[in-house]
């Protein structure tokens, strides 16, 4: 039997269309990957020498409550400047594209860490010191903003209908990579250092390396184009002017959603910031070594690393709802656990725990919210939207270090009770309103945002998402 050249020809452009769209997704993905990375590795090394050294070095007092209360407060002066950071860099992102906004947040992120580095301590410079801090983790904060809400919505409209959930996800892997990098990098310095040569100028490292995580990052996304959604939106002359006011007009609830489900920072807050004080300052007498307790967050990142992205294919299945809201209970109810393994000094209990809330639990609604948060709002608003709400709800949480150290201070009694009900209080609140949400897994891509879509009916979705799975096999074939 004879071929049929049109019909190999058509073949051969439906595989070279498969080929190209999915290596796109594949470089959108490693874009936001890598871009989160990045920007968390810089943002959790700050976290770290908040809790662990900046005490020490910044805010010298003789109240020891005093100094860590201030050197916690830098760490949530950094989440005041990201609603400021949405505003403007959600708004480039809407009417600039996607790719641009991504590229300046990376750039300013990883300067500013690497001035962090350089900064002479407050017994060098005295008050100049902690100002100077306070600048750059402002400038920090404002760069962050734009990060997760510009690479969710990059991925997330380069991914095919049915497998949206999974290929976001990938961002929040990322950002929990950059936290296993930044408790990585610390760990051998704390424990082969003097303590004198690592609080002279082995803390410096860590910032100082961002350099080289920042050069790969722009390298990974110059290549990759801008997204169809937002192209299409150009090429009609359909990008707004005011995608911010088109947002609090139009998606106002939608954004209160989440800002609410956004207040589950509250749960690496309590691990790795407020966690580590308690377990690590001297003032609060429990004793763990630096190095002993840096791999309390390491191994549960480690962990949740690996359970991303099978939640967000699982979410792809399900829905997003359900996923959020059994991880928003569930590890607010955990937290208290892990505070009471910390206080009765059981570093194996610390770990397991540690493991199943952060490492577990929490991804139900960490993994998910890439693909969810973006798929409530419509292409035109969709970063500017997502950008204010999640930071806005972030930066509430940032408050809560402080406040912790302020309500449970060193010689408090009742310590893992007092901030675990804290915790479990606020990720209550972030289920409920996970569950007034509307459900977005069957809702095309180009009808997100409008509240009279119609979902793609489950017969049909079920038979597109393995339609995706089949296409990705094509694309397999043709590159071969």
């Amino acid at each position: 039997m004879e071929s049929n050249p049109h019909s190999t020809g058509a073949s051969d452009a439906a595989g070279a269309d498969a080929l190209h769209h999915r290596t796109q997704t594949k470089k959108a993905t490693a874009s936001g990957w890598i871009g989160s990375a990045l920007e968390y590795y810089d943002f959790f090394i700050y976290a770290q020498a908040a809790a662990l050294i900046f005490p020490q070095l910044f805010f010298p007092s003789g109240n020891p409550k005093v100094a860590i209360v201030a050197s916690l407060a830098t760490y949530g002066v950094g989440y005041v400047a990201r609603p400021i950071g949405a505003f403007v860099l959600g708004h480039w992102g809407d009417t600039h594209g996607r790719k641009t906004v991504l590229v300046l947040c990376m750039f300013l992120m990883g300067f500013s860490t690497m001035a962090v580095g350089l900064l002479p301590t407050y017994h060098q410079v005295g008050m100049l010191a902690p100002t100077l801090l306070v600048v750059l983790r402002l400038v920090q904060g404002f760069a962050v903003a734009g990060e997760i809400s510009g690479a969710s919505s990059m991925i997330l409209e380069h991914a095919p209908f049915g497998r949206r959930g999974y290929y976001a996800s990938f961002t929040l892997q990322g950002v929990q990579a950059g936290q296993i990098f930044a408790a990585a990098i610390f760990l051998p310095l704390a424990y082969y250092m003097p303590e004198d040569a690592f609080n002279a100028w082995g803390w410096r490292i860590p910032f100082l390396l961002s350099a080289l995580v920042l050069v790969a990052g722009y390298i990974i996304r110059r290549e990759v184009h801008e997204t169809p959604a937002f192209a299409v939106e150009g090429e009609h002359k359909d990008v707004p002017r005011s995608p911010i006011v088109d947002a609090f007009k139009y998606s106002w609830r939608q954004m209160l959603i989440v800002i609410c489900c956004a207040l589950m920072n509250v749960i690496p807050v309590v691990t790795t910031i407020f966690g580590a004080a308690y377990a690590v300052q001297k003032s609060y007498g429990i004793g763990f070594h630096k190095s002993v307790y840096l791999w309390i967050p390491v191994a549960g990142n480690i962990l949740a690393v690996l359970v991303i992205p099978l939640v967000g294919n699982l979410s792809d299945k399900i829905g997003r709802k359900t996923p959020i809201i059994i991880g928003a209970l569930g590890a607010g109810a955990l937290s208290y656990f892990y505070l009471y393994a910390i206080s009765i000094q059981n570093v194996a209990l610390a770990i397991f725990v540690s493991l199943l809330m952060w490492g577990v639990v929490y991804q139900g609604y960490n993994a998910i919210f890439p693909s969810f948060y973006p798929e409530l709002f419509p292409t035109r608003m969709r970063v500017s939207a997502m950008a204010i709400a999640q930071n806005i709800g972030t930066t509430i949480t940032a408050l809560l270090p402080a406040l912790f150290a302020t309500v449970a201070p060193p010689g408090s009694s009742n310590i893992p009770l007092t901030i675990g009900a804290i915790t479990f209080g606020v990720t209550i609140i972030a289920a409920v309103a996970a569950a007034f949400a509307r459900e977005t897994y069957r809702v095309r891509l180009d009808d997100l945002g409008d509240p009279n879509a119609v979902p793609v009916a489950k017969p049909e979705y079920e038979q597109l998402r393995a339609q995706t799975f089949q296409d990705d096999r094509t694309a397999r074939a043709s590159a071969m």
